[in-house]
């Protein structure tokens, strides 16, 4: 049921911005020819004639469209009439070329309006949405949580949390310096910080090559070591803090590291050295290959607690070899009151203005190449997101979300890429600053092109969010 509901609210926005468009066109006197919800692609459910208008219905639902007769009569010249038996053609739906009713004949801010005007109605429905969910429940999340430290539930001391001074009930502040505003930045920094994690930095190689020579000066640590040289092994130690940005940890841009991976021989070793404090060698060994191995260890988390007011520093916590401390955590979701008209009127523009900023700075990140195109997903992933939340936090949380679609709907729909409407304004404003109108064939011929760009990139979407859902990502 939550499944159908999402679906819904994503079928709606997709209404409303296509209804954008048909108001403003019918507001300044422009015919429209058609009204498509979804997309012409495979069969029509349903078809009726409003007016000068007909209604269709697409199979494929995944989006909507409004056309103009100017663009049926293009498709007409370049040899893609409707069939005849479909056709009812009247003398009132010819239009003559200077026809006031057709699209091209209009002021260039006036198709600039029609063109932007799905983008305002998403908008304008975004803030209904949010300021109605803020009305109705009172409340809105400020998209930050409390992180409790519930329970401990490490058994032996392949952590140490155990030696720690922790206690269910702790109130995480932050983590290596990043605030523990959600769960999910705590685990990220944890995750990244385990015990035998396979990467090194150069730094700690060098430092261990110099204390393999200093503990061990009979050997020579210029060439290769030979098979069956005792070596004294260095303890031990920790290896460099982990270090990232807000945004790292936040996962609004992509976690990269200059340390160097172990092979399979190097982790090998490291195995073997476990533990021990002299070593004797089964085969020659180049002497960075050992000081690799002995690099790998954890790198140390401080974890900063508040308890009854009091803020207690944990240091050199280390995880597990699987990146487990060994503790569960519970989070409890921060939320401000809506309970006055200007209290529902301000904080619901502040998040969506919040959440703005957020899938802006997202877009870049993806466009940039920080975030690989994997984590781009769609209606699949989307839907079953929706449906998980309606289900788990209830439906303020699914006008939300749907609101933060609309937002998005608008941001992507406002790109300068031909076959969206941010295109039709970057050939508007190309029209007005040549002072003539581009050929309609090569306007329509790019639109096409890019329109099957979007298709291919649409099937790429859909192909992520079902390899992310069969693989248990969402």
């Amino acid at each position: 049921m939550n499944t159908i509901i999402m679906l819904f609210l994503i079928s709606l926005l997709i209404l409303v911005h296509e209804i954008g468009h048909f108001a403003a066109a019918r507001m300044f006197g422009v015919r429209v020819s058609k009204f498509g919800f979804g997309l012409p692609i495979g069969p029509t459910l349903f078809k009726t004639k409003w007016g000068n208008t007909e209604i269709l219905v697409h199979a494929f639902l995944l989006g909507g469209y409004v056309s103009f007769p100017d663009d049926e009569e293009v498709k007409e010249k370049e040899g893609e009439p409707e069939k005849e038996e479909n056709k009812e053609v009247k003398d009132e739906d010819i239009l003559p070329p200077d026809s006031p009713e057709r699209f091209k004949n209009k002021k260039p801010w006036q198709k600039a309006v029609i063109v932007s005007a799905g983008v305002f109605m998403n908008v304008i429905f975004a803030i209904f949405l949010t300021m109605l969910a803020a009305a109705w429940y009172h409340k809105l999340p400020t998209g930050t949580s409390d992180v409790f430290i519930k329970e401990i539930i490490s058994k032996d001391n392949t952590s140490n949390i155990l030696n720690s001074d922790v206690k269910p009930g702790d109130k995480i502040k932050s983590i290596n310096g990043i605030k523990a505003t959600n769960a999910y930045k705590f685990i990220f920094v944890v995750q990244k910080s385990k015990y035998f994690d396979g990467i090194v930095d150069n730094e700690t190689i060098t430092s261990k090559l110099n204390e393999l020579k200093r503990l061990n000066p009979n050997v020579d640590f210029e060439n290769v070591i030979k098979k069956d040289t005792k070596i004294i092994l260095p303890k031990l130690t920790p290896e460099k803090p982990l270090n990232i940005s807000e945004n790292v940890a936040s996962g609004y841009e992509k976690y990269e590291t200059s340390e160097i991976n172990l092979t399979k021989e190097e982790i090998k070793l490291r195995d073997e050295l476990e533990n021990k404090t002299n070593y004797t060698l089964v085969e020659d060994i180049e002497p960075e290959t050992l000081a690799k191995a002995l690099s790998d260890s954890f790198k140390p988390l401080t974890i900063v607690l508040e308890r009854d007011g009091k803020e207690i520093v944990l240091n050199d916590i280390y995880t597990d070899k699987t990146g487990v401390l060994g503790i569960k955590l519970e989070t409890k979701e921060i939320f401000t009151e809506t309970n006055t008209p200007k209290e529902i009127v301000v904080n619901s523009l502040k998040y969506l203005w919040t959440n703005t900023k957020l899938m802006a700075f997202g877009l870049w990140q993806l466009v940039t190449g920080k975030i690989p195109m994997s984590e781009m997903h769609g209606i699949v992933v989307i839907t079953k997101v929706g449906s998980d939340i309606i289900e788990t936090y209830g439906m303020l949380n699914g006008l939300l979300l749907t609101a933060i679609i609309s937002i998005d709907l608008a941001i992507i729909n406002l790109l300068p890429i031909p076959a969206l409407d941010g295109g039709h304004l970057m050939f508007l404003a190309l029209e007005k600053i040549l002072g003539r109108e581009i050929d309609e064939k090569i306007t329509e011929t790019i639109g096409r092109i890019f329109f099957l760009l979007l298709i291919v990139l649409m099937v790429f979407v859909i192909f992520n969010d079902i390899f992310a859902l069969v693989t248990h990502k969402f």
